[in-house]
């Protein structure tokens, strides 16, 4: 399946999609907590129905009706089937952590994309806690094999490779009988992903305390059941906001301007950049605007990154997108990707070790882009070729669906020219 995209502008209102990385940790919260959650407008997408389904496998009771999850949690129990994160490292990392509380052995897998993703900091981090954990190929990628219990009292992680490790690892260590101190032994990158995981489980009923050396989580705590609705999500929001930017002007409802969200620095860039901003108090227009090229630090956002380069391709001068080394980890390496696709369509962009150099503005054409199956490198593409001559064709055309299934509509609202044919 192909998503094919023509030149088109971009103007209206749509609401924001719920945001995918509280939904994972809210359904995660709701498997661990004890009692019955009920999670209001949840993100049910490719990679968070991978972590429902590994919630079920681990003892949590959940029904779906419409956005919202009613869970019943609090009581793990072995899994009877290898668990299958299918495209989502998110689900792959933190499930490690609820594996580790386990006496049982579990196996954890996924399709042929996270089974190249790196697993190795979390796998020594959860063997230095006393857990049995191993690359079944033995080379730190998945499938992996994990059998608690988790009883070590302290571990140490590079916090600049993945801030999922460090979030699986806090997450679980608050179930456990003794206090964990977690050691960095790099700084942390992505750090507002950490955050909003501390926040999620003081919500839930934990506490957690970050200090110069990383963190200590109290042992023997519980987390209880809550009432929770997910936020909207600004990693999302940055296509159809990045669209107006570089088109009309567009608008989405439902986003908080107080969110620990790191994607949020989406709105500041566009405003560097030139971009007209209005902020409301929960909504986001923005507006055409003469953009600027300038440089662009995505230490703590690296999701921005295929979108940040597109709009440095229509900014007037040298955009550079430095501290974003850590995408080449993700479903595809994105600073390759991204640089593939934007020289395909006629920009000017050169790799960096951590980023590229773009110069602009480009005149776009339409080309037939590979997207590698990633959802952002396809959105980002699409949001391209709105402002391309000509027609953009690109693959695997529905794999937008893993974190944003409302793409398609939600643009198609706002008069993108774009369809999915076979």
């Amino acid at each position: 399946m192909r998503l094919v995209v023509n030149p088109s502008p971009a103007s209206g209102t749509i609401a924001a999609s719920p945001s995918k990385s509280y939904s994972h940790r809210a359904l995660t919260f709701g498997l661990l907590a004890d009692g019955r959650s009920q999670l209001r407008e949840v993100l049910l997408s490719g990679d968070t129905l991978a972590t429902l389904g590994a919630a079920r496998l681990f003892g949590a009771r959940a029904e779906v009706s419409g956005p919202n999850v009613t869970m019943d949690g609090g009581k793990l129990a072995c899994p009877e089937d290898v668990v299958d994160c299918e495209n989502s490292g998110t689900t792959m990392r933190l499930m490690a952590g609820v594996a580790s509380l386990l006496p049982c052995a579990t196996v954890l897998t996924g399709d042929a994309s996270i089974r190249k993703r790196p697993m190795q900091p979390l796998i020594d981090a959860l063997r230095q806690l006393g857990v049995e954990c191993a690359s079944t190929r033995g080379n730190g990628l998945a499938p992996l094999i994990v059998k608690g219990p988790n009883k070590g009292s302290k571990c140490s992680i590079k916090g600049d490779v993945s801030s999922q490790f460090i979030s699986s690892l806090l997450i679980c260590s608050a179930l456990k009988e003794v206090d964990t101190e977690v050691e960095l032994t790099t700084p942390l990158k992505s750090r507002p992903y950490v955050e909003i995981t501390m926040g999620m489980m003081r919500t839930f009923g934990a506490r957690v305390e970050m200090n110069k050396r990383g963190f200590l989580v109290e042992g023997r705590q519980r987390y209880v059941a809550q009432s929770y609705r997910v936020p909207g999500d600004y990693s999302s929001a940055a296509f159809p906001l990045a669209a107006g930017a570089l088109t009309a002007g567009v608008a989405v409802t439902g986003l908080d301007p107080e969110d620990k969200q790191g994607d949020r620095r989406i709105v500041d860039i566009m405003e560097e950049m030139g971009a007209e901003v209005r902020r409301g108090q929960s909504s986001l227009r923005v507006s055409k605007g003469r953009l600027q090229g300038i440089t662009i630090d995505l230490a703590d956002a690296p999701d921005l990154f295929p979108i940040a380069a597109v709009l440095g391709t229509q900014a007037k001068g040298r955009t550079e997108i430095v501290n974003a080394e850590h995408v080449r980890l993700k479903e595809s390496d994105r600073i390759k990707a991204t640089a593939d696709f934007l020289k395909a369509m006629g920009a000017e962009v050169r790799e960096t070790r951590d980023g590229c150099v773009v110069q602009g503005p480009s005149r776009l054409h339409g080309a037939i882009v590979d997207s590698l199956g990633d959802h952002r490198i396809l959105m980002a593409a699409a949001v391209a070729a709105m402002v391309a001559q000509g027609t953009t064709s690109i693959t695997e055309g529905d794999c937008y669906r893993i974190s944003y299934p409302g793409f398609v509509e939600d643009m198609s609202a706002l008069g993108a020219n774009m369809r999915l044919v076979e």
